[in-house]
């Protein structure tokens, strides 16, 4: 296919069509290798090997990551240029590595010390995919997003799978999965985004400086986003037992899903709403909001009317007759998610609009609110109580969130007509 006609944008249809399939391909291939890893061993040491990797590469991966997809994205100015995304996102994955270097020293065996590193480096490279990702969605080619993401997912499961089943070792396993996804990265997602902009690693100190210190309540609000449900987890695990969270936990993992499709609905909008906030087309900014809200809520709607359907047959299916007497938590685990994907929904549309603080606030608002609320709710209610403790945290972040943006988009709508009476 020629450069020039590979190139052309793609509907919004279709760009949301690839970006959702490869997406939860790549999921569900992610998936599939913690449940092949309990297949494939004798026992269980490698799977809880890979746990932990898994957990400590992916809270370190929130600062690597650094919130900038989001903000990348939204770039619509062209204020950054794709190698100064590349080299700022070596800085933050270097800067985490250390820190997740230490942390690991301190708090993890030493046996696990070289699989964790190795885990980063693999989830680093898939890291530094998403930044040409960016690129591809400010030029509106999913496409290329979600073959990447279907390259990346069968080529780690299958490298995984040969690998570990020939020679039961997960750390070579992994070391075949980062050289798969490095040739995706080399033979596919490089060259497609270079027909948009020149690839290379630069960035000066001063700019390198800005985006670490404009990001950084972006990434904290993130940081807050994700504990909000840790707390009142926590505090059942200490009233109830392992088994109750474990109960708990069992139940929540398939309602993920509605948080999933509200990503998928909104992520390839997020330089669409920037170029309607800030382009003078408020009102189609408002029509796109609408929209999009009315989108997740039919989402969740359809979600609970499937659980009621078929929530307790498969969860029966999948967990075993045991799980029967507690399907009465899925429905406001549910609820719970719907808010939370929200949450997350509001607060990166405050970014793309560039109100890094509103954001902060709101998460950290959640995040305080759910302290007090963990202890009321579940002394009241058990385990639902988790679900009704994050949910109101939930509810009241977003309520913050969504009048902050109110308060810009009036501010913006105020610039606009001063720009149009002054032109006159």
């Amino acid at each position: 296919m020629p450069e020039s006609q590979a190139a052309e944008p793609l509907s919004l249809k279709k760009n949301m069509l690839w970006n959702s399939t490869g997406s939860l391909f790549y999921l569900v291939c992610q998936w599939l290798i913690t449940v092949l890893i309990v297949r494939l061993s004798s026992g269980f040491d490698a799977a809880g090997l890979l746990s932990l990797a898994t957990s400590v590469v992916g809270t370190f991966g929130t600062f690597a990551n650094y919130k900038m997809g989001t903000y990348q994205i939204s770039d619509i100015r062209h204020e950054n240029s794709l190698a100064e995304y590349l080299a700022f996102r070596c800085i933050t994955l270097g800067l985490a590595f250390a820190a997740c270097l230490v942390y690991s020293f301190f708090t993890c065996p030493l046996y696990s010390i070289v699989t964790i590193v190795l885990y980063y480096v693999y989830k680093g490279v898939g890291l530094v995919i998403d930044v040409l990702h960016g690129t591809d969605q400010q030029h509106r080619r999913m496409d290329y997003i979600g073959k990447s993401f279907i390259l990346q997912g069968a080529l780690s499961i299958s490298g995984f799978v040969v690998t570990f089943s020939l020679t039961q070792d997960l750390n070579l396993a992994i070391i075949v999965m980062t050289l798969l996804v490095t040739a995706v990265l080399a033979f596919y997602d490089c060259p497609r985004a270079r027909q948009f902009e020149p690839l290379g690693i630069s960035i000066g100190h001063k700019k390198a400086l800005h985006l670490l210190k404009v990001s950084l309540p972006a990434v904290m609000a993130s940081v807050a986003a994700s504990a909000i449900f840790t707390i009142p987890k926590q505090y059942l695990l200490s009233v109830s037992g392992d088994a109750a969270l474990g109960i708990y936990s069992s139940i929540a993992a398939p309602a993920l899903v509605v948080q999933m499709g509200a990503q998928y609905l909104y992520g390839p909008l997020l330089d669409i709403f920037p170029q309607r906030f800030f382009g003078g087309r408020m009102s189609e900014f408002n029509h796109l909001l609408a929209r999009t809200t009315l989108s997740i809520v039919a989402v969740a709607f359809v979600c609970c009317v499937g659980v009621a359907i078929v929530g307790e047959p498969l969860l029966v299916l999948v967990f075993g007759e045991s799980i029967r007497p507690h399907v009465y938590l899925l429905q406001p685990v549910l609820i719970s998610t719907t808010l939370t994907a929200f949450l997350w929904f509001f607060g990166d549309l405050l970014i793309t609009v560039r109100d890094f603080w509103a954001n902060f606030f709101g998460n950290v608002i959640a995040f305080v609110a759910v302290i007090p609320l963990s202890f009321l709710c579940v002394n009241l209610w058990g385990m639902n109580g988790v679900s009704f403790a994050g949910a109101g945290a939930c509810a009241i972040g977003v309520m913050y969130l969504g009048i902050s943006l109110r308060r810009d988009a009036r501010r913006q709508l105020r610039a606009e007509r001063t720009e149009k009476d002054g032109g006159k």
